[in-house]
């Protein structure tokens, strides 16, 4: 990690340490990689009118999010099979974040027991991918909730897989086929063969997804499974149903029109989390950050929170000058997982913190809580700002 100076070092040395079936399933989008593109370069269109001569001797960017504070207004996002990449890479950056006093996400389509997060680390939030069957949902909510989590997200803009053909070309595949063209890309990087790979069978057994539902899911390794066709059915009477069982903040994950955020106030959720899953789902949807003007513009009194092409101290102020609360990244933190564990995810969070830290005083805004759209000329930022409403920062 002495080599690391930036979070976009980060996907060069991990392409180089994991199989490439498995940095592909990372860093890769659906179809064309369109959204994915867009995420990142979004952040380029929006540039910073700086002011001199103010007193940045002291900075601060601690948020205070759902009745927490937070060391710096960045969390850590829901990722999918991470312990595939790195050992116990969900409690790994679970640890990590927080010592640094951040947020970190569990998804459902984690490889590792939400009890097992919470009860070694004691994070609070977890995304889930909810059934539509009421029943199944109940059972997996009442699962969060007995596990002592205490935000729960719903992850919303995935009705049905995505078409992710890199994922195809590359030989990754749920459940995990042993081609011998991938066996043979595990040989190629012994580093990840000896320190993830072994040491999680001998530990923990056979990777299975845990957490979609009140029990344990399918081995990775599994034959074909039938697909889960019913979250195509979810609608927002199953969002307000989950808010008269769900008694902590709810969280919509997914959202990129003003009338989606609309109806998610409406249906009693507290927040939302404008994105477009990295651009792994819909090819073509809108970057987060051109969507979120508009939804904060909507958003009343929820907080709103964004993801999805976030790599510096600067992308992270840039966001959060144009309404965001607060923001989330995952691709970074997951490949720093990969690299050196929780001492990776560490070094990623101070990197960003540094950079969030220096930008605050070259932009002239000691505190945080003053940054608004007045820091911004770009296309997004000159006729924008917050309504003048209280918000979580």
């Amino acid at each position: 990690m002495r080599r690391i100076f930036a979070l976009d070092d980060l996907e060069a040395a991990a392409a180089r340490r994991l199989p490439r079936p498995l940095f592909r399933f990372i860093a890769g989008g659906s179809e064309t990689s369109g959204s994915l593109n867009a995420n990142r370069q979004s952040y380029g269109e929006i540039f910073f009118k700086p002011r001199t001569l103010r007193d940045v001797g002291k900075r601060q960017q601690a948020v205070e999010l759902f009745g927490r504070r937070h060391a710096a207004p960045f969390g850590i996002a829901p990722m999918g099979a991470a312990a595939l990449m790195g050992f116990d890479a969900d409690v790994a950056m679970a640890r990590a974040a927080q010592a640094a006093g951040v947020p970190f996400i569990l998804t459902s389509a984690a490889l590792t027991p939400l009890e097992r997060v919470r009860e070694a680390t004691g994070t609070g939030w977890f995304a889930g991918y909810l059934p539509a069957d009421r029943e199944r949902m109940g059972a997996l909510v009442d699962r969060v909730a007995n596990a002592g989590y205490e935000v729960l997200v719903v992850t919303a803009d995935v009705p049905v897989p995505a078409n992710r053909e890199q994922n195809l070309r590359s030989g990754f595949s749920v459940p995990l086929r042993l081609t011998p063209s991938l066996l043979l890309d595990g040989l190629m990087h012994p580093h990840w063969l000896v320190s993830t790979a072994a040491r999680t069978l001998w530990c923990h057994g056979v990777p299975h997804f845990e957490n979609f539902s009140a029990s344990r899911g399918a081995s990775m390794l599994a034959g074909p499974q039938a697909p889960d066709t019913s979250r195509a059915r979810l609608t927002w009477d199953d969002l307000a149903w989950v808010r008269q069982r769900w008694s902590g903040p709810l969280i919509v994950k997914g959202i990129l029109a003003p009338d989606d955020a609309v109806a998610a106030r409406q249906a009693g959720a507290d927040g939302v989390i404008v994105s477009n899953h990295g651009g792994r789902q819909l090819d073509g949807a809108v970057a987060p950050l051109q969507a979120l003007p508009s939804i904060v513009s909507v958003a009343g009194d929820m907080t709103v929170m964004i993801d999805g092409g976030l790599r510096r101290g600067t992308d992270v102020l840039k966001a959060l000058a144009l309404g965001a609360d607060f923001v989330f990244l995952g691709r970074p933190f997951l490949y720093a997982a990969a690299l050196a564990g929780e001492a990776g995810v560490a070094h990623a969070i101070d990197l960003l913190s540094q950079e969030i830290d220096r930008d605050l005083a070259l932009l002239g805004c000691p505190d945080i809580a003053t940054l608004d759209a007045r820091f911004l000329d770009g296309t997004f930022g000159r006729e924008f700002s917050r309504p003048n409403t209280e918000t979580t920062r």
